[in-house]
């Protein structure tokens, strides 16, 4: 194509809006290359569960603007993002999204975990850093057993299971074991879990923080170099307090808010199909309003999804055509798009950030 049928190309992605990046196709600059009827898009974010869809979308729009048929090519990049100034960055790592709670029960690790395969599934290579040392539960929900080897007597070999890497202090001791650490211990353990493993070449690095907003949060928080929280909340007044605690203290330290992920939002009765709202409604929508964040979904109450984690196959792996693990999928869009943005949106909000160069 010319250069004004570029132009033109980039006309017709002002008329499509990227649901995960909040913005037309256009002004996200997502537009790579133009050659003769071949038009190339590349994503922010992983976007496998999509890129089809799109294309479509895309090639469409364009025909019915220009009036010639085109090829359209939607592929994705995951960039590095900012972290907090001061804090060193990990090599390989491009990104850490740091999930949290400020209560514990709300289900954060079944969605930590759910949202790193989920991440996975869209194309992007993904590690989960189980940093709850009092309770560990990523080994049994990922179905991993055995212990970390090291190859040069230095650093240790992540454990695998359904396509991502995964540590756990729950693969060093054995499972009944109690932990009876101090803070200091608990951080210490910590921070050679994250720098002491070979973690490789990551988009995106999930860590499953322990519940509340203590000296081990904090602590981790101002440490760990991390490109953005996410929050996770079930409806219910007292949780929604909590999680407030815990979204300020990511704002503290200058650690950008993803969006919070609504919990155990309502259930459905297997047997009649009637919705009812357990814990109360719309609590994660009014609290991303109050704040300036995004709600980025809410994950209904289903025994499948704890019966699957108790399993060691979570939902997207257990059942990956099934409502839910569309719904996790969802997430981890919505969660890796907001992650894109970050840098425009969080900027004049968040002075202590800086960019990863990588």
């Amino acid at each position: 194509m010319s250069a004004l049928q570029k132009e033109a190309v980039e006309q017709s992605l002002k008329g499509i809006t990227d649901p995960y990046l909040n913005r037309d196709l256009a002004s996200a600059k997502v537009l790579k290359g133009v050659t003769g009827d071949r038009v190339e898009i590349e994503l922010p974010y992983p976007s496998v569960g999509v890129a089809a869809e799109l294309s479509e979308r895309i090639a469409a729009q364009i025909q019915r603007d220009t009036g010639g048929k085109v090829t359209v090519q939607v592929s994705h990049r995951i960039q590095s993002h900012q972290v907090q100034r001061g804090v060193k960055l990990l090599d390989g790592i491009k990104n850490i999204i740091a999930v949290a709670s400020g209560k514990g029960g709300v289900g954060k690790s079944t969605t930590s975990v759910n949202l790193a395969l989920a991440l996975a599934q869209e194309g992007a290579a993904v590690g989960i850093l189980d940093a709850d040392i009092y309770g560990p539960s990523q080994p049994r929900m990922l179905g991993i057993s055995g212990k970390p080897t090291s190859k040069d007597g230095k650093k240790m070999e992540p454990l695998e299971g359904h396509g991502i890497k995964a540590m756990s202090i729950g693969f060093l001791i054995d499972e009944e074991t109690p932990m009876v650490w101090r803070g200091p211990m608990v951080m210490q353990a910590l921070e050679q879990l994250l720098s002491d493993t070979r973690w490789g070449e990551l988009d995106y690095l999930v860590i499953d923080l322990p519940p509340g907003t203590g000296d081990t949060q904090l602590t981790l928080a101002q440490k760990v170099p991390v490109s953005g929280a996410v929050i996770v909340t079930t409806p219910q007044d007292i949780a929604l307090l909590d999680a407030r605690k815990g979204l300020k203290m990511f704002e503290k330290v200058g650690v950008p808010i993803l969006g919070i992920i609504e919990n155990m939002s309502f259930y459905i009765c297997p047997k009649c199909g009637n919705e009812d709202d357990i814990f109360g409604h719309g609590g994660g929508a009014l609290m991303a309003e109050q704040y300036g964040v995004e709600l980025l979904g809410a994950v209904p109450l289903d025994r499948r999804i704890r019966d699957e984690a108790d399993n060691g196959a979570p939902t997207v792996v257990a059942a990956p055509d099934s409502p839910l693990a569309k719904i996790y999928r969802e997430l981890a869009r919505h969660t890796a798009g907001r992650l894109a943005l970050q840098a425009v949106d969080h900027s004049h909000k968040f002075p202590n950030i800086v960019v990863q160069n990588r």
